[in-house]
């Protein structure tokens, strides 16, 4: 099994491209410039929304909001996204008319994702609201 990484500097602090070849060989683990925003539009309070996890020195880790994370696995819409997914809204990390709420505030901006079809990724995400799952 691979281990990747997914990351996301805010702000990006002074060394920290340089620290990451480094980081990948000692950690023997893929590290990714990816984070939702680089494949849905950003959801407000998203900062607000993204759990803490550690802090070592002046760094601080948090998991990067479950409502991005959600919005941009039920566009990708993978095997393994969709469990993802599934598993967020089990565990109540997600909650349907919040996820909703948050795509229908973002929905203008994914003219600027051409690779998008903003209808498609509506009635998916809308069917997650009322409980009918992915298709």
């Amino acid at each position: 099994m691979t281990v990747d990484v997914d990351l996301m500097a805010d702000p990006e602090p002074q060394g920290f491209f340089e620290a990451l070849p480094k980081l990948k060989e000692s950690l023997d683990i893929n590290i990714e410039w990816a984070s939702p925003d680089r494949f849905v539009p950003v959801l407000s309070g998203w900062r607000e929304r993204s759990p803490f996890i550690a802090s070592y020195g002046k760094l601080e880790f948090r998991h990067y909001d479950f409502y991005s994370q959600a919005l941009a696995r039920v566009e990708r819409g993978h095997t393994r996204d969709r469990n993802d997914v599934s598993s967020m809204l089990e565990s109540g990390l997600v909650l349907p008319g919040k996820l909703l709420e948050l795509f229908t505030e973002a929905e203008p901006p994914l003219i600027r994702y051409p690779s998008i079809e903003p209808e498609l990724l509506r009635q998916k995400v809308f069917a997650l609201a009322e409980g009918r799952g992915q298709s």
